[in-house]
């Protein structure tokens, strides 16, 4: 039978609605928290997970925002992108992340609008739809950040 990836991230806020980003050690893009879900994991669990390893922070992951669809790219099989709407942070929550030293280099706040530069074009949309959603009170589905 067939086999897709399956990834969950999370959008994570400060008061000023600007998104946490991290530089990950391995990717020359900026991307947000989550990533790929393991054998008989479901993509939350996966989020919950990803958050705690790269962040070093349990946090409350809320509604689903965005399913996005990826198709295959180098070595990369095609793949379903989940995002999770990861709250606001404070200012006390923000001083207890520990990021990874060995999967992340740095960690920022940016809007939307100023992150896109420095994401991947379809990582761009795909947070675009996924802030959007979070705004509208919508969950959008996607294909390769484009909604059908």
């Amino acid at each position: 039978m067939p086999r897709k990836n399956v990834a969950a991230g999370v959008l994570i806020r400060d008061d000023s609605g600007r998104i946490l980003f991290i530089s990950p050690t391995y990717k020359p893009f900026l991307d947000i928290p989550g990533g790929l879900t393991e054998d008989e994991e479901s993509p939350l669990a996966a989020c919950y997970r990803e958050v705690r390893e790269e962040l070093g922070v349990d946090l409350q992951i809320g509604r689903l925002l965005l399913i996005d669809w990826m198709p295959t790219h180098g070595v990369w099989r095609d793949s379903v992108q989940f995002i999770f709407d990861g709250g606001v942070l404070g200012v006390e929550q923000i001083e207890a992340i520990r990021p990874a030293a060995n999967e992340v280099s740095r960690l920022e706040f940016l809007h939307v609008d100023a992150a896109k530069q420095h994401l991947r074009p379809s990582m761009a949309r795909r947070v675009s739809l996924a802030h959007r959603a979070l705004l509208d009170g919508s969950t959008y589905y996607a294909e390769f950040g484009r909604t059908p």
